[in-house]
């Protein structure tokens, strides 16, 4: 059964639609709403089509369903406020990117924090690098009821909250820290996504502030510079030197959230961005 954990955080007339990740949940975006409701946004956390459930629900819907529902939030929040930001996690960041590049009129802005076009951190094994066949399994309909297991530190350098997220999502409470493992169809459906997105890369013309961790356990950094080195519009790169994957609630959220706050408010006010001298220290 699918719970319902969507968040709406009231605040000004600009807002900013957070996207989650593949498997994950919108408490992963929870602390980033916070404080960017405090810096005067209007938030919502919302709740991708198929998740917060078991592995049956996620497996009842694949990518084109994720992102319909991204774009039936953003058309939610835009009725409601002035001016619309995104920021997706992981594979959440490419559903953002898609939105800025179908939807332009409707995005001033776009945060794209720990971007996973292909799962090729350190952490991953020899077997998780091969991932991108899986759209092939899928096709040939191998493979449905397997997954690739979430292995330690779960993308946490923290190691208290480390043992909090893994513990409930251990535990079963796939709303509070999403599912332990990664089903082969649903991670097909990532690669697909992923392919169609680098396609579209150059579409993107909102500003971005592409964020992420150097030592980043799931997506190597690699994945942030595709992003930075494709997309048409102004890029400000952040890179977070104490924190792994999840880095909305790692040891550099509160950086995080200066920083993308900043550079929505820049980017409202109409004041340049880019940063090429913070570019030129990439990872």
């Amino acid at each position: 059964m699918i719970t319902n954990a969507e968040f709406h955080f009231e605040g000004g007339r600009d807002g900013v639609l957070l996207i989650h990740g593949l498997t994950g949940t919108p408490h992963e975006m929870r602390l980033l709403g916070k404080g960017l409701q405090r810096a005067g946004f209007t938030v919502y956390g919302m709740q991708l089509a198929g998740h917060c459930g078991d592995e049956a629900d996620l497996l009842a819907t694949g990518w084109r369903d994720w992102y319909a529902s991204v774009e039936r939030a953003a058309d939610e929040l835009r009725g409601r406020v002035d001016r619309l930001y995104v920021a997706g996690l992981s594979m959440g960041a490419l559903l953002s990117l898609l939105l800025a590049a179908q939807r332009p009129g409707w995005v001033s802005g776009v945060g794209v924090l720990g971007a996973t076009f292909r799962y090729d951190g350190w952490n991953m094994p020899a077997v998780g690098r091969l991932s991108f066949l899986l759209p092939w399994f899928k096709r040939l309909g191998i493979g449905r009821g397997r997954s690739f297991q979430e292995e330690p530190p779960y993308g946490l350098r923290d190691e208290r909250i480390r043992a909090q997220v893994s513990g409930a999502m251990l535990g079963g409470d796939s709303a509070a820290a999403g599912l332990p493992g990664n089903p082969w169809h649903s991670l097909a459906d990532l690669y697909t996504l992923s392919t169609h997105m680098r396609r579209r890369l150059g579409e993107v013309r909102a500003p971005c502030l592409v964020a992420h961790a150097t030592e980043d356990d799931v997506a190597h950094v690699r994945n942030a510079h595709l992003v930075a080195d494709r997309v048409s519009g102004p890029v400000e790169l952040l890179w977070l030197r104490d924190s792994y994957h999840m880095i909305t609630i790692d040891r550099d959220r509160r950086l995080l959230i200066e920083r993308l706050a900043g550079f929505f408010q820049r980017v409202g006010d109409g004041r340049a961005v880019g940063d090429e001298a913070d570019a030129a220290r990439a990872a």
